[in-house]
């Protein structure tokens, strides 16, 4: 069997690759996203960092095909042929009420089985929900109540969820918002070991520049258009960073 080459420059080889090619969104006269140009290779973190508005959610949004978009978006398994892309998708900071009765297990077992919560889970799907949740080390949590979770164990809940079935893909939205210190390190060090377990792509939306020169492969700044894509240091210390969020290398000017 054949390695899969993980490519770090621009140039795409179509291997286990996601391709987005000249993406174009307008909301009547208003143009949210111009000519966007974005490759993604198999086990990259990918940060997409912007102000609010530059047109992240919508670019998302594209991607998981609830988005009328011009251009293409085309992913290439690790055969080189083009295939349908398997996205797992964690959304920002979902409400749950604190008094909600729900378990994590009720929670996968409507997501996953399509099972009422108020069935008692049979002992195969509670064995599968562990096993899900195994990939993120959260077993204990399977009992919790999911409004009883900390902000960076329902991250953990949520990923755990995207990952079943297996992506090619992983979509987060702002997945260190409402997340301690000691949260956004674990979260990120999981993230990292299973970008390298599955061999996915990560793409992750974020306003918190400090995980992003440990974690994260590429980022690309965003304000409507690509306005740069690098390593984290090329881009948190050029001058679209600073101009656009008044910072240099992630601290203020």
């Amino acid at each position: 069997m054949k390695p899969i080459i993980h490519h770090q420059g621009s140039d795409c080889c179509h291997t286990c690759c996601l391709k987005i090619e000249d993406l174009s969104v307008r909301f009547g006269a208003e143009e949210a996203l111009a000519n966007v140009d974005l490759h993604m290779h198999c086990g990259q973190i990918v940060a997409l960092i912007g102000p609010n508005g530059a047109g992240k959610s919508t670019l998302i949004r594209a991607i998981l095909g609830q988005q009328e978009y011009t251009g293409r978006i085309t992913f290439h398994g690790p055969d080189g042929r083009e295939r349908k892309l398997r996205i797992g998708y964690v959304p920002q900071s979902p409400n749950f009420a604190k008094g909600d009765p729900i378990s994590v297990l009720d929670l996968f077992a409507c997501c996953i089985s399509r099972r009422p919560a108020f069935l008692r889970p049979t002992k195969a799907l509670r064995e599968k929900v562990l096993a899900c949740l195994a990939h993120v080390h959260a077993e204990s949590l399977i009992d919790r109540r999911v409004g009883a979770l900390s902000g960076g164990e329902l991250q953990r809940v949520l990923l755990a969820l995207a990952l079943e079935p297996m992506p090619n893909m992983l979509i987060l939205d702002e997945p260190l918002s409402g997340v301690d210190v000691e949260g956004m390190a674990l979260l990120m060090d999981m993230l990292d070991e299973i970008r390298h377990k599955f061999d996915l792509s990560i793409l992750m939306t974020t306003h918190d520049f400090s995980m992003l020169e440990r974690y994260a492969d590429r980022v690309v700044l965003l304000r409507e258009r690509v306005l740069r894509a690098g390593t984290p240091q090329e881009v948190l210390g050029s001058d679209e960073f600073a101009q656009v969020f008044h910072m240099r290398g992630g601290s203020a000017e």
